[in-house]
């Protein structure tokens, strides 16, 4: 009996969830649009500023983020399990939008070397997850 309530319960979440992701992803879509066309028509028109596309580009990849936790939820819902592929992607997509909007003077060498080793560790990880799956036969 509380089982099956459970599972009613968490299914009731997830499609919350995937609902409110919708909604926040299809807005964030429309605001970036907005911002582009914004950003174009004010003078210069069709001239935009390097920090005018490092901030379309972050926005841009934040909404690729929710696209992707979208799939993510989409998949749990689907299969009951998390993919690690979908994680790592998200994770990915991430530390790159950080990237690209990243201002290097406000960090520390330290700081962005630390970024570095994260993007490394987090590629290799989703590297070795792609990687067909090898049994070891141990006779």
């Amino acid at each position: 009996m509380i089982t099956g309530f459970l599972k009613k319960f968490e299914h009731a979440i997830i499609i919350a969830l995937i609902v409110m992701m919708i909604v926040v992803v299809l807005i964030s879509t429309v605001e970036l649009a907005y911002i582009i066309v914004l950003d174009i028509i004010k003078p210069p028109i069709f001239w935009l500023e390097i920090e005018d596309l490092l901030d379309i580009f972050g926005f841009f990849l934040l909404i690729l983020i929710g696209v992707e936790l979208l799939e993510t939820i989409k998949a749990y819902l689907a299969q009951k399990v998390v993919h690690s592929e979908i994680v790592l992607e998200v994770a990915l997509i991430a530390i790159t939008r950080k990237v690209i909007i990243l201002d290097v003077k406000e960090y520390s060498g330290l700081a962005i070397v630390g970024i570095a080793a994260l993007i490394i560790s987090i590629a290799v990880a989703y590297h070795f997850l792609k990687q067909p799956r090898k049994r070891l036969i141990n006779e």
